[in-house]
């Protein structure tokens, strides 16, 4: 990647987009539009339409008839695996104009975006390709009267809701999956980050992908969402994102055809560094890396520090020093470390959750400020603070930005109680030397991953999920077919 090459895309014009419903490019159904505003400088990037109940009953109604015709869910799986590894090639062959089109659209610095977003996405594409005609149906141990088939087939139409801060990657943790398993999609990308999406789904039928079997609507989640959710032809809704929305997804399954919903709802992740870590400078680099990186706005962000008594005034000291040196600006400079916030909304509430947090007692180390506002755009310092309590804000409540929360322990057991002091169990991190401790570590911690002497990075090959309030189901792995599949026992009588 070179910065000429992010340059050539930096200031095309954006045409405004439709949705993409039954192959076609479609306007609202009552002609409304919504601005597109990039975060980089706070301008009108371009405009997408503005969805409707209506345009979701048009996609879902597509969906459907076309898991029914059969033109994909009934197609030989050598034949999906061909259409979906020509997807993947033209998506990685469209790797910079994406990714750099994502930048202008949620904010990521471009040196992150290039690998996880474009990159990241076809890899997962591939992924679920190769393993399609490798998922297989069961015959039970039963008499020898009797043969018992257990068939795995499609759910039929699913619906997709996806999140801004890596469209690309999570828009194919969920469209990888579902797609090879012969589903029909109906997806709804997020307000503030919906381009890429878009794109992707076009480059889908250029790889001969049928017409019905993938649409986009674009919206707001009060309409298009709660459309999508109530659906009584939607047989599965997969979402990431908060978990305010997550329980109204819940409810509107309760109230209409009682489809399975799986939730991905973030998480407050406990980054954990005992005096034994193998190299304390390195587990302090990953702990600001593990926080700043598209600033803050990942998942599984080490957002809560959790650092040994002993040891802990001089590593705080070195991730302070770390976060300051963090280079924040432009996210389409090769060189920037860390982005724009995604959306002035978003910029609002973390500086909220650092107002309140000097309220509550904790100590400012570094940052906390809204900084080169002569941009127009949404860029903010990476914020530490130490002496933050159990039970303040900071620790309990998810900020999805570039603040952290760090806390002091004493011995493994107060380690233990203060990682699960939460009500959400998505990720967290542990540094030690010790293989018993990390082996007491994984079993302890109430999380869906835990990662040992590294912080991020798990590939396709494992899922993610979590426990608590941070949703169910998995993403990514052979386990996520699990969520895009029934099964279906055939009893038989010899």
């Amino acid at each position: 990647m070179q910065q000429h090459d992010i340059d050539v895309f930096r200031n095309q014009s954006v045409q405004p987009r439709q949705h993409l419903i039954d192959g076609k490019a479609q306007a609202a159904s009552d002609g409304q539009t919504m601005e597109v505003i990039s975060p980089i400088d706070g301008q009108v990037l371009t405009s997408v339409s503005r969805g409707t109940a209506a345009d979701i009953e048009r996609a879902v109604a597509a969906a459907r008839k076309a898991f029914e015709a059969g033109s994909w869910s009934q197609m030989a799986p050598a034949n999906r695996k061909k259409i979906l590894f020509k997807w993947a090639d033209l998506i990685e062959a469209k790797a910079m104009e994406l990714a750099v089109l994502g930048v202008r659209d949620n904010g990521t610095e471009i040196s992150m975006a290039y690998k996880a977003e474009p990159f990241s996405a076809a890899g997962t594409i591939r992924y679920y390709a190769e393993a399609l005609d490798k998922v297989y149906g069961e015959i039970a141990n039963t008499d020898p009267a009797f043969l018992g088939l257990i068939h795995r087939e499609p759910v039929g139409v699913v619906g997709a809701i996806i999140p801004w801060n890596f469209p690309m990657m999570i828009g194919a943790w969920k469209l990888g999956p579902a797609l090879a398993a012969g589903n029909s999609v109906v997806l709804k990308p997020a307000e503030t980050a919906s381009l890429t999406l878009h794109r992707m789904a076009e480059l889908a039928l250029d790889a001969g992908l049928p017409p019905g079997v993938l649409n986009v609507v674009f919206g707001e989640g009060p309409v298009v969402g709660e459309a999508l959710g109530i659906s009584m032809d939607v047989d599965v809704l997969v979402f990431t994102g908060s978990g305010g929305v997550g329980r109204r997804l819940l409810e509107y399954s309760a109230r209409s055809n009682l489809k399975r919903v799986f939730l991905e709802l973030g998480g407050k992740s406990p980054h954990i560094i005992f005096n034994d870590a193998p190299d304390l400078d390195v587990a302090a680099k990953a702990a600001a890396a593990g926080i700043f990186r598209n600033a803050g706005q990942v998942c599984v962000a080490g957002s809560r520090l959790l650092v040994q008594a002993d040891i802990h005034d001089d590593f705080v000291a070195q991730v302070a020093k770390h976060a300051a040196a963090f280079r924040v600006g432009d996210p389409l400079d090769i060189t920037t470390q860390m982005g724009a916030v995604n959306s002035a909304r978003q910029l609002e509430q973390n500086l909220t959750f650092v107002a309140r947090a000097a309220e509550q007692g904790a100590k400012l180390m570094t940052g906390g400020n809204h900084i080169m506002q002569e941009t127009g755009g949404y860029f903010m310092e990476p914020t530490v603070f130490s002496n933050v309590a159990a039970d303040a804000d900071l620790a309990q409540k998810e900020v999805f930005g570039p603040v952290l929360a760090i806390t002091k322990f004493s011995d493994e057991a107060e380690a233990i109680a203060l990682a699960n002091s939460t009500k959400l169990g998505l990720a967290s991190g542990v540094w030690t030397s010790d293989f018993g401790r990390a082996h007491r570590m994984v079993r302890a911690i109430r999380a869906g991953v835990v990662h040992v002497n590294t912080y991020g990075g798990a590939d396709g090959t494992v899922p993610l999920g979590g426990v608590g309030q941070s949703g169910n189901g998995h993403d990514k792995s052979m386990h996520a077919f699990d969520k895009y599949t029934n099964l279906k026992t055939a009893w038989m009588k010899l």
